[in-house]
C-alpha cells in the first residue's frame, strides 16, 4: 500500500504472521466472492467457509479457486470438523480436505464437546499434513471457562501443533471472550494476552466496537477474525487510523493537541 499520509502504522505484507485478518464467508456466491477479492484480497489472509456451509453452497469448489488465485487461504469452519468427528468419521474428514486441497485446517470443539486429549490428538495428526489453527471456547452460553482454563487449553493446543489459536466469539460476538452485550471480558483477554502471547491468538471480533477495542489496546497489527466480507475495508481503515474510532490512535502528541 502506498503511503500518502504520514503517521500511518506499518502493516506487514502478505504472507504475514501478525496483523492477520480472517474473513467469514457464510455462503457467498461465486460473483460475490470475486467482488470481495477485487477489493479485499490485499487485506485478507484467511477466508473461513463458515460452519458447515461448504457442504451445501453451490459451486464452492470454484470459490476455493477464486480465493487461492487471489492469494488468500480458504479453509472450512471448525463446525464442519466437529460434524465429521461426532459421526466417528475422522478419516473421511481428512479425505475431504485432501480432495479439495485444503492446506489450513481449523480444529474446534465449540459445538461438540470432545475431551481435550482427543482434540489434541487430532491437532497432532493433522498438523503432520498441513497447517492447523484451533479454536478455544464454547459456542454455548452456559459453558464458561475460567481465564486459567482458557490459557491452559490454548498453550496445550499450540504445543500440540496449532500455529494459532482462535478465541471464540461466534459470529454474534456475544459469547466466549465477550459478555452478553458484546463488551469485552477484560480480565479474560488480559490473562490470555499476557500468558499466551498476542502473536499466537486470533481474536474473533465481528463487531466494529470490538475491532476498535483490540486495535486501541494492542495496536494495528493485532490478529482479528470473523470479519464480514463487506467489513474488510472498514476494518483496514480502523487499523490505519482512518476512521473516527481510531483517528487519534497513531498520531503524534503535537497533532493530537
Amino acid at each position: 500500500m502506498e503511503k500518502i499520509l504520514p503517521f500511518l502504522p506499518d502493516r506487514p505484507s502478505k504472507p504475514r504472521t501478525t496483523g492477520l485478518t480472517m474473513v467469514m464467508d457464510k455462503g457467498l456466491s461465486l460473483r460475490e466472492a470475486e467482488d470481495f477479492m477485487s477489493v479485499g484480497s490485499e487485506y485478507t489472509d484467511f477466508v473461513k467457509l463458515g460452519f458447515g456451509t461448504s457442504l451445501i453452497t453451490p459451486g464452492f469448489g470454484e470459490k476455493l479457486k477464486i480465493y487461492k488465485k487471489a492469494g488468500c487461504i480458504p479453509y472450512f469452519g471448525g463446525t464442519l470438523f466437529e460434524a465429521f468427528i461426532i459421526r466417528n468419521m475422522f478419516k473421511e474428514f481428512v479425505d475431504f480436505i485432501d480432495k479439495h486441497e485444503i492446506t489450513l485446517v481449523e480444529i474446534s470443539d465449540g459445538s461438540y464437546e470432545m475431551s481435550q486429549e482427543t482434540k489434541l490428538e487430532c491437532i497432532r495428526i493433522i498438523s503432520r499434513r498441513g497447517t492447523v489453527i484451533s479454536e478455544v471456547g464454547s459456542k454455548k452460553k452456559d459453558i464458561v471457562y475460567s481465564p486459567g482454563e482458557w490459557v491452559t487449553m490454548m498453550k496445550s493446543e499450540l504445543e500440540a501443533g496449532s500455529v494459532k489459536v482462535i478465541a471464540e466469539a461466534r459470529e454474534s460476538g456475544t459469547v466466549g471472550i465477550y459478555n452478553d452485550d458484546g463488551s469485552v471480558n477484560l480480565l479474560l483477554i488480559q490473562e490470555i494476552s499476557e500468558n499466551v502471547g498476542l502473536e499466537n491468538v486470533i481474536w474473533e471480533a465481528p463487531l466494529k466496537s470490538q475491532q476498535a477495542w483490540f486495535i486501541k489496546h494492542f495496536g494495528a497489527n493485532v490478529n482479528l477474525g470473523n470479519i464480514a466480507p463487506n467489513e474488510i475495508i472498514p476494518l483496514e481503515s480502523l487499523r490505519l487510523g482512518l476512521r473516527g474510532d481510531t483517528f487519534f490512535q497513531f498520531l503524534p502528541d503535537n497533532l493530537k493537541a
